[in-house]
């Protein structure tokens, strides 16, 4: 009562006190560092006090285990993932200031923290625990979660005190069936309420945080080092304290037992983003990682292209306006701008400017890598020509190695954890002996076979197919010239090749089909596919994507063009 201080987060008055002499807000639950002297005793002993200790509410369970709630466990993976990627160097700040921030107001907003839980909403939860259980507890009991910061989090949210009264009270009966207090509570709500949280929802919020502090890692990259190990995700419950018991129910929320899906993370990311109500991202300029010139540059290395071509998508880019900053800026929110795939724009623009001085129609492609192998037997300045047969088999030898070491990895991935699972606690005693079974018999086998062990994962790294130029054998194409298909006219190099064909005509309603242009390998040349292949295998996505997107592109650069062969053919149609 002698406390009237205004709460620093609500402006609120409406002090408690804790257990070891603090107060804390009953509005909000935020905790200050002041304390309380107690000088009369008898206070304490006739006065019901709500506490907020850490201590009264991980109160231990039968099994040694405690209290604890499924949003603490996704605060734990998120702590595990963002201390992953500062290992692979992002900027420290992103861990608190950025993604820490983003997670209290997805609390918030989710009505888990932060907030006075709607009345109908505990009713709702009562209801389904006493038809649930017959287990009688003190209906005056409480119990508030503490918030800490990511990096000292160990688990503890500060929730709703009405709420986690209400399911605490069945905590010691549906341990049977889940470790976490609403785990049976957690998978009764629809998927859409609330943006209600997954595992891949997890990589959305890091992709999220790296996308506001613009690091130069793309949604694939970050997939692909999800995928290779170096972020944790698969069995990343395993890192849990051994207090937080997970079993039963849980499973379904914290086991993933597929690979992370591109289209799903990335549409995510743009409804959390609308969800969380976030303001405008901050603007993605030439000098960005993530503009479309600078990840041009990056997928031609890989591709073990001339780097002659980047001057060409550049062009592109500028022609068709993909580079324009309030393009690539991510306004959440605004239904009128087209979300957009960084690295999938690139490798589109890289295939588009392909297809102009290529062609790629099984034809005009050959013809001309015969010309300039012609031209470089007899070169001897400069540059050799650049050869597209000869670029074609030495990226297709590699690209098949990389491409069936892949898939027996993805073949022979072991997707149970080392960390025993049980569903009942009951059952645990034969879980743990049968795990203990299997690992003798795994070790002895392994011993009378002679099998090797697995190497190490290799060290993360943004290149998956690597080409240097000082290899004698003639592999590497980044210095060779583009002269043999170029003519120049009016001061500007243009493309001998005067034609062009387009994937699609009109564009689909991507709503409604899924996709902006239909793809069927037998419909399109090999040498188109091959270099969609080569994206694909590079993003980690379908050729499908990709084929959308350039589809998008070409109906930007032929705009006029297109626009009166429709109207020509419909006139002819009348």
């Amino acid at each position: 009562r002698d406390f009237n201080e205004r709460c620093a987060q609500c402006s609120e008055v409406n002090w408690g006190v804790t257990d070891g002499g603090g107060f804390y807000c009953r509005s909000c639950h935020n905790v200050t560092e002041r304390t309380r002297e107690v000088v009369n005793t008898d206070f304490i002993t006739n006065s019901r006090v709500l506490t907020i200790s850490k201590g009264s509410r991980q109160q231990e369970k039968n099994d040694g285990g405690c209290e604890w709630y499924v949003c603490e466990g996704f605060q734990l993976v998120l702590k595990k993932q963002v201390e992953a990627l500062e290992a692979l160097g992002v900027c420290p700040q992103m861990k608190d200031e950025i993604l820490g921030n983003f997670w209290r107001c997805y609390l918030q907003k989710s009505k888990q923290a932060y907030c006075k839980r709607p009345a109908g909403e505990t009713v709702k939860a009562l209801s389904v625990c006493e038809s649930s259980t017959d287990v009688d507890s003190d209906p005056e009991r409480s119990s508030l979660l503490h918030l800490l910061s990511l990096s000292e989090s160990e688990g503890d949210l500060q929730t709703d005190c009405s709420f986690a009264s209400s399911v605490s009270k069945v905590s010691e009966s549906t341990s049977v069936y889940s470790g976490s207090v609403d785990g049976s509570l957690y998978l009764m709500k629809s998927q859409k309420e609330k943006l209600r949280m997954t595992m891949p929802m997890t990589l959305s919020f890091c992709y999220m945080a790296l996308l506001w502090v613009r690091e130069p890692i793309t949604l694939s990259e970050l997939l692909r080092f999800v995928v290779e190990g170096h972020i944790p995700y698969f069995n990343v419950f395993q890192h849990f304290p051994e207090k937080m018991k997970l079993c039963g129910l849980d499973l379904k929320i914290f086991c993933v037992e597929s690979w992370p899906v591109y289209e799903e993370v990335f549409n995510k990311m743009h409804e959390l983003a609308a969800f969380l109500d976030l303001p405008r991202f901050p603007d993605i300029t030439e000098s960005c990682f993530l503009h479309p010139d600078m990840l041009c540059m990056k997928y031609l290395m890989e591709a073990n292209l001339p780097d002659e071509l980047h001057n060409w998508t550049c062009r592109v880019v500028k022609k068709i306006g993909i580079g324009e900053v309030d393009f690539l800026t991510l306004t959440p929110g605004n239904k009128s701008t087209r979300k957009v795939k960084y690295d999938v724009l690139a490798a589109a623009v890289i295939v588009v400017v392909l297809k102009l001085l290529f062609l790629l129609d099984d034809h005009y492609e050959w013809l001309l890598s015969d010309f300039a192998e012609e031209r470089n037997k007899n070169n001897t300045e400069g540059g050799p020509y650049f050869e597209f047969k000869k670029w074609y088999e030495v990226v297709k030898r590699s690209l098949d190695v990389e491409q069936k070491k892949l898939d027996e990895e993805r073949a022979k991935y072991l997707w149970r954890c080392e960390k025993p699972l049980f569903y009942s606690v009951k059952n645990k005693s034969k879980v743990l002996k049968r795990r203990q079974m299997v690992v003798n018999l795994q070790n002895q086998f392994g011993k009378l076979s002679g099998s090797v062990q697995r190497a190490e994962k290799p060290n993360p790294s943004s290149f998956q197919l690597s080409w240097s130029e000082e290899n004698t054998d003639g592999s590497c194409f980044h210095g060779h010239s583009l002269k043999g298909i170029l003519q120049e006219k009016c001061g500007l190099l243009k493309a001998m090749n005067p034609d062009y064909w387009l994937c699609t005509l009109k564009l689909c309603n991507e709503k409604l089909c899924g996709h902006l242009a239909h793809y069927r390998e037998v419909e399109f040349p090999q040498s188109y596919h091959f270099v969609l292949g080569l994206f694909s295998f590079l993003l980690r996505i379908q050729p499908s994507y990709i084929h959308d997107e350039v589809c998008l592109i070409e109906h930007k650069l032929f705009n006029k063009k297109l626009y009166k062969k429709l109207k020509y053919s419909t006139l002819l149609k009348k």
